[in-house]
């Protein structure tokens, strides 16, 4: 905060004042008495420091005892931890100063700054403002240093003691005036220029909850979303969940006045009245006690008791009863929703549910979107909802699920994304995965995999049935990352190949001169004779090309290994749809499809099985070299 401002406005015409000695603790005080007495405005009066006393004393058994005087030498001596820091001691300084009418060739006139400190007064500084300047002069130093301590007086903070920086500032500033003839800042400056002993706060007790600091959830626009309002806190293993802050006066200090910082008295109000079961450890540490989660679950509060349990079971999930619930799908809850009427979603409209395992025993809700490693939905779910899960059974499917193994009784035009798939009846839908396995399918079911589709019983038509190696995702993005790198080392080993076809030759053409001057060299080198500089040059110059041809020619190998490795690697994406099957376990009925996408040629190949056909087992076939069809095949 400012205390003092060192350039006021000044009156145009001053009244001029007799000069004034006096001896005083506050010289601001002194200067407004005067100026009041003369009738002057205060900001026209300066003052010159004669003498500045200081003087000391601990007083002892709550009496006070006599000041003493500490001399001049003794003063930087007074800053000493020990003494300052005794409630007992306590310090004063004492100015003789001469006030006087302030004259217009004041050397700091233009030089705009003040006195600041922090709010305990314990770090003082010289705050400059931008366009301020002062011209250089034979006795600038000590003009800055008498103005610092002047600004330092007037804000009541004791001169000589606590600022032992002030003599390096002053030193650097005046170098500054002294080599360019003035000084002048373009920008604001503050310089520290008192520092005393800050005291250390004192600490009240504090009970923090850790849990639950994720519960709520904001949209973009920072709207509390209130369908995520937490009503599980989830919590892992090693978390620290609730944390006592104990409570611990601080530490005495004293600031740039002399004045003693006494600190207050600790605050008690939140020591903890519950207790914890064996699924939460007490640690008891030296500032706090932590409260540290030793398994995963969620946190319950009963009876007064925290616990962490991984088992729930609600009604429902609705934005009315629990808004959404995320513990997170490694948190090992397993939840359990209990409602079951055909006529009410046991997951409502648009809620979103992450946990471990869920059992759902009723349906899944428009929009809705479920995560977990493993989940069971006895009901059906609605068109618009996800589901993702590694171990995934649904009974009625018509939104989208995605899983590693997945089992669906009834997939009604639903979506279904996975590695092993088994679907009891299909009336419609869309299929993708590794393995698919059809108990009974109906019309329009696409079902795409990358090694084997069974139908169990045909009983429909117009279904289309997919045999694709880069059907999953990863397989695509695979393919895609590869066949990228060798386009660009394809580039860049036939670019290599030319340099190395040129430099080749260049030694060839040169290898008879380079051997000429090698055996010069050497009769030279041999007979101690100088070496003809020319010589030397042109045996380093090819020798430098036999060099770097052996570097490219290293790199060219390199690479074209790694382009011939990468190309089996696209090869054997195509390898796998060799041994890849479509099985019609029943007759062939209506019109259906059967498809193979090839990858090297990309091609698509497409038979259409005749309707009554007794095939059974469908591959594509190399008939003759780069030639493929699909035909019967047996077990």
């Amino acid at each position: 905060m400012g205390l003092f401002d060192s350039n006021s406005k000044k009156e145009q015409v001053p009244k001029k004042i007799r000069p004034t000695v006096v001896k005083t603790q506050n010289v601001a005080k002194e200067i407004a008495d005067i100026a009041r007495k003369n009738n002057v405005n205060p900001n026209t009066l300066d003052f010159d420091i004669l003498e500045i006393l200081t003087y000391t004393r601990i007083n002892r058994d709550k009496s006070e005892t006599d000041w003493e005087e500490v001399s001049a030498a003794e003063v930087h001596q007074l800053d000493d931890a020990s003494a300052i820091l005794n409630q007992n001691f306590q310090i004063k300084q004492v100015y003789e100063v001469e006030i006087y009418t302030k004259e217009n060739k004041d050397v700091f006139k233009n030089f705009h700054a003040a006195i600041g400190a922090n709010a305990t007064k314990c770090k003082v500084y010289l705050s400059i403002k931008a366009g301020s300047e002062a011209v250089g002069n034979p006795r600038f130093e000590e003009d800055f240093l008498n103005y610092i301590n002047k600004s330092k007086i007037r804000a009541g903070i004791l001169v000589n003691i606590f600022d032992e920086m002030v003599k390096e500032v002053v030193s650097k500033v005046s170098a500054l005036a002294k080599v360019d003839g003035n000084i002048k800042y373009d920008n604001n400056q503050t310089i520290l220029i008192a520092d005393a002993y800050e005291p250390t706060p004192t600490i009240n007790d504090e009970f923090i909850i850790h849990y639950n600091k994720n519960s709520s959830s904001t949209s973009g626009s920072d709207r509390v979303d209130y369908s995520k309002r937490g009503f599980i806190n989830s919590v892992l293993e090693g978390d620290i969940l609730m944390e006592y802050i104990k409570p611990k006066k601080g530490k005495p200090g004293r600031n740039c006045r002399g004045e003693f910082l006494e600190p207050l008295e600790p605050q008690i109000k939140n020591i903890p009245n519950f207790s914890v079961d064996d699924t939460i450890e007490i640690v008891d540490n030296k500032d706090n006690i932590a409260y540290r989660a030793k398994t995963n679950g969620y946190i319950s509060l009963e009876a007064n008791v925290y616990k962490i349990k991984s088992e729930m079971d609600v009604g429902e999930v609705t934005f009315k009863s629990t808004g959404s619930i995320s513990t997170g799908l490694n948190s090992d809850v397993s939840l359990s929703v209990k409602e079951n009427d055909y006529q009410k979603d046991a997951i409502g409209t648009g809620m979103e549910v992450e946990v471990s395992e869920i059992e759902i025993k009723g349906s899944v809700g428009p929009n809705a979107k479920i995560s977990a490693k493993k989940a069971t939905v006895e009901g059906q779910t609605h068109k618009t909802s996800q589901i993702r899960a590694n171990d995934l059974t649904i009974n009625v499917h018509k939104g989208l699920a995605i899983g590693d193994n997945i089992k669906i009784t009834r997939l009604e035009l639903g979506v279904v994304e996975g590695k092993k798939v088994e679907i009891a009846q299909a009336l419609g839908g869309n299929i993708r995965a590794k393995d698919i396995e059809i108990g009974l399918c109906a019309s329009h079911v696409k079902a795409t995999a990358s090694r084997l589709i069974e139908i169990k019983k045909l009983q429909g038509s117009e279904n289309i049935f997919t045999i694709d190696p880069l059907v999953q995702k990863d397989k695509k993005e695979g393919l895609n990352e590869n066949q990228n790198e060798i386009n660009e080392l394809r580039v860049s080993v036939t670019e290599i190949k030319k340099e190395i076809d040129r430099y080749k030759k260049l030694v060839q053409d040169n290898q008879t001169a380079f051997n000429e001057v090698k055996q010069r060299l050497i009769h030279y080198k041999k007979n101690g004779i100088q070496m003809p500089s020319s010589f030397v040059a042109k045996y380093k110059q090819f020798y430098k090309t036999q060099e770097h041809l052996e570097n490219i020619t290293n790199e060219y190998n390199v690479k074209n290994d790694k382009l011939l490795l990468l190309t089996t690697k696209t090869a054997s994406f195509q390898d796998n749809i060799v041994d890849a099957r479509i099985i019609n376990r029943d007759k062939w009925i209506g019109h259906n499809e059967i498809i193979f996408k090839l990858i090297k040629p990309p091609i698509q190949l497409v038979y259409k099985p005749r309707e009554g056909s007794p095939d059974k087992m469908f591959a594509v076939v190399e008939v003759e070299e780069g030639v493929f069809e699909i035909q019967a095949v047996r077990d």
